[in-house]
C-alpha cells in the first residue's frame, strides 16, 4: 500500500534521488514535446502526509493567471517516478525535487537564476546553496525543514544537568537522564547512525565535501574522532533504542520514553500541545572548541523539467508561485504542520516562529544551518559513509579504519563527477 510522505522525507531519503539517477542515465528517452506544448503546464508533488496540502497545491493552480496548470499527486514511489520521467518524457514540465549534480551534467533540468531578481538576497542562503551546481541555481526552494534536539528543560533541571553544549556533554546528559523508566536519548531505532552522521562530522568543523564540491570534506583526524564519539552514546546505556515509532516521529518523546529527543520541526506542534512551556530545542553539538554546532537544513524545491514543451511558460509559472506569491508560500511552509518560509523575511509572518521554540529553530537556521544533502554528495558516497558510521556506532569497529574506507569510495565518486 502506498504511504503518503511528509516535508521531512528528503532528509531520510536524500541519498535517493542520486541513485537513481545513475540508473536512469542507462534507460532510454523519448525526446517527445508533449506537455505544456498543448497549452496545459503538468505540475507534480509527492504525495505529502499533512492533511491540507494537497486541496493547497490545487488552490495555487487555480490561481495561476497565465495559463491552466494540471496539478499530479504522486503517491508511492516519487523518486523513482521523477528519475524515469526526467529520461523518457515533457511530463512533468515543473516537479518537486533536490537537485542532483547527474541531472545538471544530463541536461535535464534548466538553470533558474533569472527568476529571483531582487528577492534572491531574501532567500536564506545555505537553502539556495543546496540547490546550486557549478554555480546556477536549478530549484527554487518551497519551504524549509531541519531538525534538533528537543528536550524537557524540568527533567534536565531535575538531574541538574545543563543543555549539552559538546559532545562529550551531550554524552554525560545521555547517562544521567537515564533513570525511572527514562531513557536519556532518542535518535532513531538504528541508533542514531542515519540522521546524526553529517552531524557529527560538521561537529567537527568537517563536511561532505569542500567548498567547490570538488574534494572529499573529511580527510581528517577529526573526522574518525566524531564517529567515535556516537559509540560513547551507545556505552552509556541511556540511548533508547527498539520504540515503536522512529525519530521522525514525536511519539517516544511525548510519551515520556525520553528526555531528549532527535526530531524535526514539523513535530513541535504536537510536542507543544504535549508539554506546554517545558520544551526546548538545542542544535547538534560541538566536538570541542575548534568545533561547530549544527542543523541540517534542506527543502523540496521546485524545478523545470528540461524536455518540457514550453520552459519558459514553466519558468513563468515557478517564478510567480514561489517568487512572486508570498502568502501562498507562508500558508504552504506554516499552516500544515511547522516548516520555515524558505525567505527570511517571511518568518515574520508565522505566529508559531515568533516566539519559544519556533523562534529558537529559526535563528538556529540562520546561524548554524548546514546543507542535509548536497547536490554532488552522490547516494554511493553517502552508503560508505552511513555504512562505516554504523559499524562504529554498533560494534565498535575502529572509527580511523572505517572512516578511511568511505573517504576512499567519496574520492572516487568526485573523480567521477568532476575528473
Amino acid at each position: 500500500m502506498a504511504v503518503a510522505r511528509s516535508r521531512r522525507s528528503f532528509l531520510s531519503l536524500a541519498g535517493m534521488l542520486a541513485a537513481g539517477s545513475a540508473l536512469a542515465a542507462a534507460c532510454g528517452s523519448n525526446s517527445g514535446r508533449e506537455g505544456a506544448a498543448d497549452g496545459v503546464l503538468r505540475q507534480w508533488y509527492h504525495a505529502y502526509g499533512e492533511d491540507g496540502v494537497q486541496e493547497a497545491v490545487r488552490k495555487y493552480a487555480a490561481a495561476y493567471p497565465d495559463g491552466k496548470v494540471e496539478v499530479q499527486w504522486n503517491p508511492g514511489d516519487y523518486d523513482s517516478k521523477v528519475l524515469t520521467a526526467l529520461q523518457r518524457s515533457a511530463v512533468p514540465d515543473v516537479f518537486e525535487a533536490q537537485v542532483k549534480v547527474d541531472w545538471v551534467r544530463q541536461k535535464q533540468v534548466v538553470p533558474l537564476d533569472d527568476l529571483l531578481g531582487a528577492a534572491k538576497d531574501d532567500f536564506v542562503p545555505v537553502v539556495l546553496e543546496s540547490q546550486t551546481v557549478d554555480g546556477k541555481l536549478y530549484g527554487i526552494p518551497q519551504a524549509i525543514d531541519t531538525q534538533a534536539i528537543f528536550y524537557r528543560p524540568s527533567l534536565l533541571d531535575a538531574a541538574g544537568i545543563a543543555p549539552p553544549a559538546t559532545l562529550d556533554e551531550l554524552i554525560e546528559a545521555t547517562r544521567a537522564l537515564n533513570t525511572g523508566g527514562v531513557r536519556g536519548f532518542f535518535a532513531g531505532n538504528d541508533g542514531g547512525v542515519g540522521v546524526l552522521t553529517p552531524p557529527l562530522l560538521w561537529s567537527a568543523g568537517l563536511d561532505f565535501l569542500s567548498k567547490d564540491s570538488k574534494t572529499v570534506g573529511f580527510d581528517d583526524p577529526r573526522a574518525a574522532t566524531a564517529f567515535g564519539k556516537l559509540r560513547a552514546i551507545h556505552e552509556t546505556g541511556g540511548l533508547l533504542l527498539g520504540a515503536q515509532t522512529d525519530w521522525s516521529d514525536p511519539g517516544a518523546f511525548v510519551q515520556g520514553l525520553t528526555a531528549m529527543q532527535w526530531t524535526g520541526l514539523w513535530n513541535l506542534p504536537k510536542i507543544a500541545e504535549a508539554f506546554g512551556d517545558d520544551v526546548g530545542v538545542l542544535p547538534f553539538p560541538k566536538l570541542d572548541a575548534s568545533g561547530k554546532d549544527s542543523v541540517p537544513v534542506g527543502a523540496f524545491s521546485s524545478m523545470v523539467n528540461a524536455r518540457s514543451g514550453d520552459v519558459d511558460a514553466a519558468k513563468a509559472f515557478v517564478k510567480w508561485l514561489w517568487v512572486e506569491q508570498t502568502d501562498y508560500q507562508v500558508e504552504f511552509a506554516t499552516k500544515f504542520g511547522a516548516h520555515l518560509p524558505a525567505r527570511a523575511s517571511l518568518s515574520e509572518k508565522a505566529a508559531s516562529l515568533r516566539e519559544g521554540p519556533g523562534k529558537t529553530i529559526v535563528e538556529l537556521v540562520a546561524d548554524s544551518g548546514r546543507i542535509a544533502s548536497p547536490a554532488a554528495w552522490s547516494a554511493r558516497s553517502n552508503t560508505a559513509l552511513m555504512d562505516a558510521v554504523a559499524k562504529i556506532a554498533r560494534e565498535g569497529a575502529d572509527p580511523t579504519t572505517e572512516t578511511r574506507e568511505a573517504l576512499t569510495v567519496a574520492e572516487t565518486e568526485i573523480a567521477r563527477l568532476y575528473g
